[in-house]
């Protein structure tokens, strides 16, 4: 049965703080601290809080009464014709006074609309559409016509209202399946915010300069253009222009007869507004003062066009100093990773709202946001813009009346069954039309240097298992801080480990004490591999992470047998820091570890402790053979071609044997798709990006040692077998020489 896990209604305020405050009507449009949600309402009180992927979000609270018509579902309200024929607002002035006063009401509503935003009964539930959904279901005109109401729009532009509400955020990230209306609604939404602004700029950027102009031209323009008299200021310029759209009041040409006739001229007021588009590139819009950015097609900017060097110029173009003065709408599908999906990866998962720093500002500035395909996906949406889950049991109707007898889910995954035999193919399908974050950000298979299918399929499983069931986050910690006791382990939300096996407790802190010296308890269960480093901070502040993965062997324990069940992959403080950890998880599981020996601190701290007996010397070399540091502090260098080539075959190995779809059609017990992902995309020549897959490969390395044991060389001495032969002449017997 499919749950959705897009958004959830919650009630972090006690009811009784809800009704006091609604009673005076004190909630305040913006970020309430004390609370922790933002609040959209402009009515001073709150209804429904939404979770919509961790951003808390108080809508207004529902009406006693809400609009309905016969039909109980969106329907556009009809333009009077007798305002239709009034183009501008010079119109309205020529129009005669007393035909005025019974358009004041309709007007008023319409102004209260685009700012409260609208109730209305659809398919027998109140639902609530922001100021800003209303206007582009209300007044733009897109390539359909009016475009159709959709629960994933509305979801869209409530949360798209909390980033304008909070003032700790710079926009939203939107990650998008394609043909999801992302393009006409940030359009709309420019027109929208230009048309009440005054002295103000809106910028739009594209992957291209031609794509941001064909936006601005097909898009941006039309919508304007359609807007009611009432809401259109007095616009300079071409009716339709190719660069500019200017809200502002145009020059006045002075001619002779007007000095010379002393005639008064009329004052007229302009917003002073306009909305333009730049060429692609890194620098565009830099030193320029913006209220709203449009990022179209974030994720397709190739090089030399970064996008993440874009947002650092253009994040400082909507900020005064600490003051955030603009916002930016940023959506787009993904490219394969190395034709800009990398860098709009990067921008995505920076903006995660549950990851803030002290300002309370994610490290982006923007809030992330990914809808999966099912919620907006073409000819799967009812009449009452409900996606179509699953296969419905009675006739479900679209929009357009057509009959709708296969869920969305399903449709979805006989496309994906059709295109196994093509792994580009499906990937890109993935990226197209993504379930969830992971198929947004697949990689193109031709440049992996591993089994991308079985990768996939074991990211895919994981997704579908939702992994928090099998993975824990948390810390290790010693027993009442004593350090070279007992560790613990502690589930926490915030903890740097990830573990999918915990032992039986009988088999936690297996430590054996020999001439002063600690050994593993539990090396017939497993291994660790582990990619350190020795500098606690880096200029840049850019150094690679610290990686430890626990894996298990085949044991008669109570143990998975060859599981990865833990993964480590942080950059603490401090070295130190992470040196403990390392220490802490290899004695909580009584297991050895493989490390790199030419970054040692890790190693000399493990010694200096008196854990030389869990450091694994190297397995392809034999005791007389090692070097005075190996025998010392243990280790593993990993910088000769032949390591390079046996540690990429270990993780080969393995994936080909341990994950995904297997012989016995099970799955593997592969859960940790950072480290899959990593492994998608390893690249033996450049191996200092992938602090995983080399900690990985040196745990697999560990538990199949014997595979590299160094073979003796063998002296074969001849054998001399000779057969003595006699003569037996006479009495007595001689040999003959």
């Amino acid at each position: 049965m499919y749950e959705q896990t897009l958004y959830k209604i919650i009630e972090p305020v006690r009811q009784n703080t809800i009704l006091r405050l609604n009673k005076s009507k004190k909630w305040k449009y913006g970020y309430d601290k004390e609370t922790d949600i933002v609040v959209i309402s402009k009515t001073g009180q709150i209804g429904e809080i939404y979770d919509i992927q961790g951003l808390k979000v108080a809508l207004p609270k529902a009406p006693k009464e809400v609009y309905s018509n016969d039909k109980k579902k969106w329907q556009r309200f009809e333009y009077p014709k007798e305002l239709s024929k009034l183009k501008t607002i010079f119109d309205w002035r020529d129009y005669p006074e007393e035909q005025k006063e019974q358009w004041y009401d309709y007007i008023d509503e319409e102004f209260n609309r685009r700012d409260q935003g609208f109730w209305f009964n659809n398919g027998g539930e109140p639902t609530y559409i922001t100021g800003s959904h209303y206007m582009y279901l209300q007044w733009s005109k897109i390539d359909v016509g009016a475009p159709d109401f959709r629960e994933a729009n509305r979801l869209f532009f409530i949360f798209w209202e909390a980033c304008k509400a909070d003032a700790r955020c710079y926009g939203m990230c939107y990650l998008k399946n394609r043909r999801s209306g992302f393009s006409f609604m940030s359009s709309a939404e420019t027109v929208h915010l230009a048309t009440l602004s005054s002295d103000s700029r809106f910028g739009i950027l594209s992957k291209s300069g031609a794509d941001a102009k064909k936006m601005f031209t097909d898009k941006v323009v039309p919508i304007s253009i359609n807007y009611p008299f009432f809401f259109k200021p007095i616009q300079d310029g071409m009716d339709r222009p190719k660069s500019e759209l200017a809200y502002r009041v145009p020059a006045s040409k002075l001619t002779r007869r007007k000095i010379a006739s002393k005639e008064k001229a009329e004052e007229l007021v302009g917003l002073d507004t306009t909305i333009d588009w730049k060429n692609t590139g890194d620098n565009s819009y830099d030193g320029e003062k913006l209220d709203l950015l449009i990022h179209d097609e974030s994720g397709k900017w190739e090089k030399p066009d970064n996008i993440l060097n874009n947002w650092r110029v253009t994040k400082t173009c909507l900020r005064l100093g600490s003051r955030i003065v603009g916002k930016c709408m940023m959506g787009s599908t993904s490219n394969a990773l190395d034709k800009g999906g990398d860098n709009y990866k990067k921008i995505y998962h920076d903006s995660d709202v549950t990851k803030r720093n002290r300002n309370g500002q994610t490290k982006s500035g923007l809030y992330a946001l990914f809808i999966p395909m099912e919620w907006n996906f073409e000819g799967f949406i009812d009449e009452y813009g409900r996606p179509v889950f699953t296969t419905p049991e009675r006739d479900v109707y679209g929009p357009d009346g057509e009959l709708i007898d296969i869920g969305v889910i399903d449709h979805w995954e006989n496309e994906v069954d059709g295109l196994k035999d093509d792994q580009d193919a499906l990937n890109e399908f993935y990226r197209q039309f993504p379930r969830t974050e992971e198929h947004a950000f697949r990689d193109e298979t031709k440049n992996s240097l591993f089994n991308l299918t079985k990768i996939y399929e074991q990211i895919d499983y994981n997704e579908g298992n939702r992994n928090s069931s099998v993975v824990t986050t948390g810390s290790f910690q010693w027993v009442n801080g004593v350090k070279d006791t007992q560790v613990v382990f502690t589930p926490d939300p915030n903890g740097r480990f990830k573990v999918s096996w915990v032992p039986d407790r009988n088999l936690q802190n297996r430590v054996i004490l020999k001439n002063g010296i600690k050994y593993p308890g539990n090396e017939h269960i497993g291994a660790f591999g582990c990619d350190s480093y020795d500098i606690s901070g880096t200029v840049d502040g850019r150094g690679s992470n610290g990686s430890l993965h626990g894996l298990t062997k085949f044991s008669m324990e109570s143990a998975p047998a060859n599981t990865f069940f833990l993964e480590y992959i942080a950059r603490p403080q401090t070295a130190e820091i992470f040196f403990e950890d390392v220490l802490m998880a290899c004695v909580f599981y009584g297991m050895p570890i493989l490390a790199e020996n030419n970054k040692p601190r890790l190693l000399y701290h493990f010694k200096r402790r008196g854990y030389r007996g869990f450091s694994m010397n190297r397995p392809d070399k034999v005791w007389n053979k090692l070097s005075t540091t190996e025998k010392e502090i243990g280790g593993m260098p990993n910088s000769s071609e032949d390591i390079k080539q046996a540690h990429a075959a270990a993780i080969e190995m393995y994936i080909n044997d341990h994950v995904g779809l297997l012989n016995d059609g099970t799955y593997g017990t592969m859960y940790f798709n950072e480290t899959l992902n990593d492994w998608a995309k390893f690249n033996i020549n450049s191996r200092t990006k992938h602090d995983a897959s080399i900690s990985s490969g040196l745990a697999v390395m560990a538990c199949n040692r014997n595979l590299y044991k160094p073979v003796a060389d063998k002296k074969v001495n001849k054998l001399n077998i000779s057969i003595a032969r006699y003569r037996n002449d006479g009495y007595t017997s001689s040999i003959i020489e």
